[in-house]
This record gives C-alpha cells, structure tokens and sequence, in this order.
C-alpha cells in the first residue's frame, strides 16, 4: 500500500480519465476545508492497481466515520476493469487505515450501475451491509452531450426544447458569474420553498475558488432585464459532467430560466470536452414507476424528476450504499437511530 499526496493523486487520476468527480484531488481538498480528513492510497498487484480517496470525518470520543464516494479507482494495466471489485489486499489496507482512525464503519458509494459489476457482486462479498442511508442519489439521468447540438436538442422531450426557445424569445440570458453571495441568495430561496436545506456560503464560494480556475466549473446565472432568476454549479472531470447544485427564484417563472440555463450547461459541458451530463438525483425507482406516476406527484423529488426527464437522457441506477463495520455495537446503535428518525418522518 502507498499513501500518496494530492500531487501524486492527482498523476494516478490522470491515467483514469474516468474516474468520478467525487474521487478528484479538488473534491477531497473541498471536503477538506469542512470538517473532513482525505486519504488517497494505491493498492498495487500483478493483476493491475487500485486506488480510492476516503473521507474521514472526527467525531465525540476520538472515533470517526470513513466515507469512500464513487470508488474505488481502477488504473494502470490493460484488463483491469475486470478485476473483481473487492480485491482482498486493497479492502485489507483499507480496513487498517479505518482501524487506525477508530472508525465506527466505512460507507462505500461505488461509481457502478447493478448487473454484472454492481450491487449483486457487493450483496454477495463478505464484510459489507446493505447501507440504511444513501449519502449521494442512488438514481440519476445522465444526457448524452456528443454530436452536433440539434442531436442533442433532437433527443429532447418536445416540451422541453420549446421552453429553451420560449426563455430565450422573452428576453432570459444566461452568462458566466463570479458572484457566489447572489448564488447563494437564490439557493436560501429555494430551499425555504421546497424544503431542504443547503450548504453555506464559505462552501460554494470554496467550491469557486478550487474548481474554477482550473477549468472544472463554471457559476451560470439566468437573468431576465438584469434581475436574476436562476442559477447553477456544473463540475467537469475526465469527459463527464455533473449538475450538482441549482437554484431558481419564486418571480418570472413562467419565463422557463431553468431550461435555458440546463441548455447553456450543456453546452459548457461540450466545450470541456465532455461527452455525458449528469442530471444528478431523481426519485430513487425504478423508470416503470416512475414514468407511471410522474404526472400525479410531486413530493420529494418528483418535480425534478418531471423536469430533469425532458432532456432525453437515460436512467442510471448506482450499485447503492454500502457499509463496512468495525465497531459493531456502535454501528447497531446508529441503526436503531436510523430506524427512529425514519419512523418519525
């Protein structure tokens, strides 16, 4: 096992161009900045390299909680994607550092959809639980970004490529933002409306900070005759993209300053150089469901889902949470905590 710096991590990551945004450097320097301790470790065998970048978070008593997002990372030999995924000599090293920590459990969030190396094989490998708390979507849509832009407009819902023109006719321009504390504003409006709650303003600014000059983000603002209307954060890495934080005013709605500005991310997202667009979150079941049930909800994230589903993207369904325990008694009491909270939801 080597321990490697955010320099060296950075170099592994370059030879996996894949690897989820979740598992960059710039991510675990974020996380770092509130409250969070990142370790980056290679694992390296004759069958090829393995490599994930963990989160540790301190709580009461010396113990912690280990949180490995949208890994671990395969890299550095022809084939080995299809190393088995919980190689033993790299779940072992893992296992030590968690140990050294005093971590209470490791929650593991694998960057894989179900099927021949998702959630069967994790149901299947001794020493992980079925999580009872997702941390990131289990679910999400994720748009095809390739070809020419009519394609892209072409593969999307007639309604959806109508509300772009619409906002674009009324007047809604969409540009390139620095101003994170107007951002910010937007974010505290919407989360009173709908309901959930949203990161501070030190963490979208740092967000800024760390991935913008680098390239790797950009602050888009909706703006109808200068008052701002939306806004959104979209990440690239490698040749993905990610829409991960979004926020819309109460006022001039009806003027579509959303689709527009998903419409501009998009194509942010292309000149990146990336080829798919990760809508990021919808109602976690499954597309019968939802498309049955769409029209008639719209709790939770079902108004999303109504609105992200008009991009012509495709369902993707993650491999899940899963959780791998060292403190059992303590693991049992989060548990029976999880239980409780659930029940008074």
């Amino acid at each position: 096992m080597t321990i490697l710096s955010l320099t060296e991590w950075n170099k592994f990551l370059s030879n996996h161009p894949d690897a989820h945004l979740l598992q960059s450097p710039t991510w675990g320097e974020l996380k770092s900045a509130f409250g969070w301790e990142a370790v980056r470790l290679v694992v390296e065998s004759d069958k090829g390299v393995i490599g994930a970048q963990i989160l540790f978070r301190r709580l009461p008593i010396g113990l912690s909680f280990a949180y490995l997002p949208k890994g671990p990372v395969f890299s550095g030999r022809p084939g080995n994607k299809n190393l088995p995924l919980l190689q033993e000599a790299f779940w072992s090293e893992v296992d030590l550092i968690c140990r050294k920590r005093r971590a209470v459990f490791l929650s593991v969030e694998p960057d894989e959809t179900p099927g021949e190396n998702g959630g069967e094989k994790w149901e299947s490998s001794e020493g992980f639980n079925v999580s009872p708390l997702a941390i990131q979507p289990r679910r999400t849509i994720i748009v095809d970004v390739g070809g020419e832009e009519e394609q892209i407009l072409g593969r999307m819902k007639q309604k959806t490529r109508y509300n772009i023109r619409l906002a674009e006719k009324k007047g809604v321009v969409v540009h390139p933002s620095s101003d994170i504390e107007q951002f910010f504003k937007l974010m505290q409006a919407t989360g009173e409306r709908d309901e959930f709650g949203v990161h501070s303003l030190d963490y979208y600014q740092r967000a800024y900070d760390l991935f913008h000059p680098l390239g790797k983000c950009e602050l888009l603002l909706a703006e109808f005759k200068g008052e701002p209307l939306a806004g959104l954060f979209v990440f690239s890495w490698g040749q993905r993209s990610w829409y991960l934080y979004g926020a819309s005013a109460s006022l001039h709605r009806n003027l579509m300053p959303t689709y527009l500005l998903q419409w501009e991310a998009i194509k942010w997202a292309r000149a990146a150089g990336c080829s798919q667009y990760d809508l990021w979150g919808i109602p976690d079941y499954d597309q019968e469901i939802l498309e049955a049930e769409f029209r008639n909800r719209s709790d939770g994230l079902w108004g999303i889902y109504r609105f992200k589903r008009g991009f012509g993207g495709r369902l993707c369904q993650s491999a899940g949470s899963w959780d791998r325990v060292y403190q059992p008694l303590l693991y049992n009491l989060y548990l029976r905590w999880m239980k409780m909270r659930g029940t008074e939801d």
